[in-house]
C-alpha cells in the first residue's frame, strides 16, 4: 500500500513533466513517421511517374502495331471491294459446270494474290458471296462452311452496318478452337447499295498478342478490351472473354479526360492504369500496372525505418534532459496558479523561476488583465440582454387592441354575423395564446407566420379586405428560429400608416435563405416615405403600435443586441411607390 502511495506521489508531482515529455515522444515519433512515410511516398510517386512515361511510349508503339495491322486490312479490303473479277463471281447465278470452274480459278487468283497484304500477320481471309460461294485462303485457321458463316451473328451484324469495317471477337467454338478477332466489312454494290457478299479477316488472339507481348510481364499486363467491356485479348489467358465494364468504363474516363495515367481498383488489386483508344478496331487498349508488386523492390523500407527509429531515440533522450530541466521551473509556476482564489483574478502570480517560468507567469498576468475586461463586458451585455427580453415581454400585448377586436366582434354578432365573428374569436384566441404563453427568447417561422396570419385576420375582419397580404415563406425556412414578434411591428406599420392617401394595396410577406443568413422582406405599394440618414435613428419617427407596442427602432437594437451589429433591419421607400423592409438573421435551425 505504501508503494502505491509512494508510486501515485511521485506521478502527481512529476505530472508537468510526464506530460510534457510523452507529448515531446509522440510528436517526434509522429514527425519522423510522416517524414519516413512521405520520403517513401514521394519515391514512389516520382518512380510511379518515370514508370508511366516508359509505358506510354510501350503503348504508343503498341498502338502503331495495331495501326499497321489495320492499314494491311484496309488495304486488302479496298483492293475486293474494287476488285471485278471477285464481284463478278459473287454475283454469277446459274453458271454451268465449265463457268464455276472457270469462276472458281480466277476468284482463286485474286484473292491469292490479294491475301499477301495481309499474310505477314498470319491473319486469315475468307470472301463469302450470296449466291452460296465461299473461298477460304486458310481453312485449317477457321473450318466454316457457307451456311454456318452465312447465318453467324457476325456476319448479320456486318450486313446491318454496310459501310464500316468492323472488328468483332469471336470466342472459342467447335470450329474455331482458340478466340479469335475478326475484322468484317460488307461487299456492296456502291451503285445500288446492293450487298452481295461479306468480307473477313480472322485472327487468332495467339496471333494478335504478338503485338504487345514484349512489352508485357507479371506486374504489367496489357488488355484489348471492346465497347461491350469484354477483354478480347491480353496476356492473362484466364481473362480472355470475361466482362469487364468497370475496366472499359476507366479506361473511357483516362482517354476522354487526356490523363496520362489513373490509380483505380479492379479485380480486387491496386493498378495504374494507363488506356488509348483505337477508333480503328472501336476498343480501347489498356495497360495495368499492379502498384504492389513493381515497388516492392523500389525501397529498402526496413533501412529507412531503422534509421528512422535510431533519430527518434536518439531525439527522445535530448528531450528527456531538456524538459526535466524545464518543469521544475513551471511547475513552481503551477503550485502559485493553483493557490489563487477561485474566479479572483485580481491577484497575480509572482513572475520568478527561470527565463520560460517568468515569460509563462507574464503572459498569464497579462491575460488576468483582459480576462476581467472581457467578464466586465460580458456581464454588461448580458444585463442588457436580459433587460431587453424583459422589456419585450412587458410591451408584448396593448389592452386597447384587445379592447377594439372585441368591440368589433360585439358588432359583428349584433350584425349577425356568427361565422365572421367566430374566425376572429379564433385567431384572436390563438394569437393571445401565443404571445403570453410563449416566454422563450425565439420561435420558428412557421410559428411567426402563424401570429401574423391571426393578426391580418383581425384587422382586415375590423377595416376591410383593401389591403391585401401575401406570404411566400420558403418551405426549408419554416423550422428557422427568430425573435418573437419580429415582423409583426411592419405589418402593424403598413396597415395604419402606408395606406393614409392610397386606400387600396397589398403587403407582401417573403421569408427566404441567404446563404448563411434568414432574409425576411415586408413589402407594400403604400402611400410611401422620405428616408434621410440611418433609418434606425431619430430621423424616422416611432409610430404607437396597438398591439404590441414595439416599435421600429426596438426591434432593430434587439437583433443587434442578440446577434450582433451585422445584422438588423433595414428600410427603404420611395414617397408615393411603396416601403420596403428588410431583416436580417443569421440562420438558426430548431434543435430536433
Amino acid at each position: 500500500m505504501n508503494m502505491k502511495k509512494k508510486a501515485f506521489l511521485i506521478l502527481r508531482n512529476n505530472s508537468l513533466f510526464i506530460k510534457m515529455f510523452l507529448i515531446m515522444v509522440i510528436s517526434i515519433v509522429a514527425v519522423s513517421l510522416l517524414i519516413t512515410f512521405s520520403s517513401i511516398r514521394m519515391s514512389s510517386d516520382l518512380f510511379m511517374d518515370t514508370f508511366s512515361i516508359s509505358n506510354t511510349k510501350a503503348l504508343e508503339q503498341i498502338e502503331t502495331e495495331f495501326e499497321d495491322y489495320s492499314f494491311a486490312i484496309v488495304a486488302a479490303t479496298n483492293e475486293v471491294q474494287n476488285n471485278g473479277t471477285i464481284k463478278r463471281v459473287l454475283t454469277q447465278t446459274n453458271a454451268t459446270t465449265l463457268e464455276t470452274y472457270s469462276s472458281y480459278h480466277d476468284i482463286s487468283e485474286q484473292i491469292e494474290r490479294i491475301y499477301r497484304t495481309v499474310e505477314s500477320y498470319d491473319a486469315n481471309m475468307i470472301v463469302l458471296g450470296n449466291n452460296e460461294r465461299l473461298y477460304n485462303v486458310n481453312y485449317s485457321n477457321w473450318p466454316v462452311s457457307w451456311e454456318a458463316l452465312r447465318n453467324h451473328p457476325i456476319s448479320q451484324y456486318t450486313i446491318n452496318r454496310p459501310n464500316r469495317l468492323l472488328y468483332q471477337y469471336l470466342p472459342s467454338t467447335s470450329f474455331a478452337d482458340e478466340p479469335m478477332i475478326v475484322a468484317t466489312k460488307a461487299l456492296m454494290e456502291r451503285s445500288t447499295g446492293e450487298i452481295y457478299g461479306v468480307l473477313y479477316f480472322p485472327i487468332r488472339e495467339a496471333q494478335l498478342k504478338q503485338f504487345y507481348e514484349g512489352y508485357t510481364s507479371e506486374e504489367n499486363e496489357v488488355m484489348l478490351v471492346d465497347a461491350e467491356g469484354r477483354i478480347v485479348s491480353g496476356n492473362q489467358e484466364a481473362m480472355i472473354g470475361q466482362e469487364a465494364p468497370e475496366l472499359m468504363s476507366l479506361a473511357k474516363e483516362v482517354d476522354d479526360e487526356g490523363l496520362q495515367y489513373k490509380d483505380v481498383e479492379v479485380f480486387g488489386k491496386d493498378y495504374m492504369l494507363m488506356a488509348q483508344y483505337l477508333p480503328t478496331y472501336n476498343m480501347y487498349l489498356v495497360n495495368l500496372v499492379d502498384k504492389d508488386a513493381v515497388l516492392a523492390n523500389l525501397v529498402n523500407t526496413r533501412e529507412i525505418l531503422l534509421i528512422s527509429l535510431g533519430i527518434v531515440l536518439l531525439a527522445v533522450i535530448v528531450v528527456f534532459i531538456i524538459s526535466r530541466r524545464m518543469t521544475n521551473s513551471i511547475s513552481r509556476l503551477v503550485k502559485q496558479i493553483s493557490t489563487m482564489a477561485k474566479h479572483d483574478f485580481n491577484v497575480p502570480v509572482a513572475e520568478t523561476g527561470g527565463y520560460e517560468a517568468k515569460k509563462i507567469a507574464n503572459a498569464f498576468n497579462s491575460m488576468l488583465n483582459e480576462l476581467q475586461e472581457y467578464v466586465d463586458l460580458a456581464i454588461q451585455a448580458q444585463q442588457k440582454q436580459r433587460s431587453a427580453e424583459l422589456m419585450a415581454l412587458q410591451h408584448q400585448i396593448n389592452p386597447h387592441f384587445i379592447y377594439n377586436t372585441l368591440a368589433s366582434i360585439k358588432f359583428m354578432i349584433q350584425q349577425g354575423k356568427k361565422e365572421q365573428a367566430t374566425d376572429m374569436i379564433h385567431a384572436l384566441i390563438a394569437l393571445l395564446q401565443n404571445a403570453l404563453s410563449n416566454v422563450e427568447q425565439t420561435i420558428t417561422v412557421e410559428q411567426e407566420i402563424a401570429d401574423l396570419k391571426n393578426y391580418v385576420l383581425i384587422n382586415q375582419s375590423r377595416y376591410g379586405d383593401g389591403i391585401k397580404v401575401n406570404f411566400f415563406i420558403s418551405p426549408d425556412c419554416l423550422d428557422c428560429q427568430l425573435p418573437k414578434l419580429i415582423l409583426q411591428p411592419f405589418i402593424e406599420n403598413a396597415f395604419f400608416h402606408a395606406f393614409n392617401e392610397k386606400k387600396q394595396g397589398f403587403v407582401q410577406i417573403l421569408v427566404s435563405q441567404k446563404g448563411d443568413n434568414l432574409l425576411c422582406e415586408i413589402v407594400d405599394n403604400g402611400d410611401g416615405m422620405e428616408i434621410k440618414g440611418d433609418h434606425t435613428k431619430e430621423d424616422i419617427k416611432e409610430k404607437r403600435h396597438l398591439f404590441s407596442g414595439i416599435g421600429i427602432r426596438n426591434v432593430h437594437e434587439r437583433i443587434q443586441m442578440l446577434y450582433g451589429d451585422q445584422y438588423g433591419v433595414d428600410i427603404s421607400s420611395v414617397k408615393g411607390e411603396g416601403t420596403k423592409v428588410k431583416v436580417e438573421l443569421p440562420l438558426q435551425k430548431v434543435m430536433v
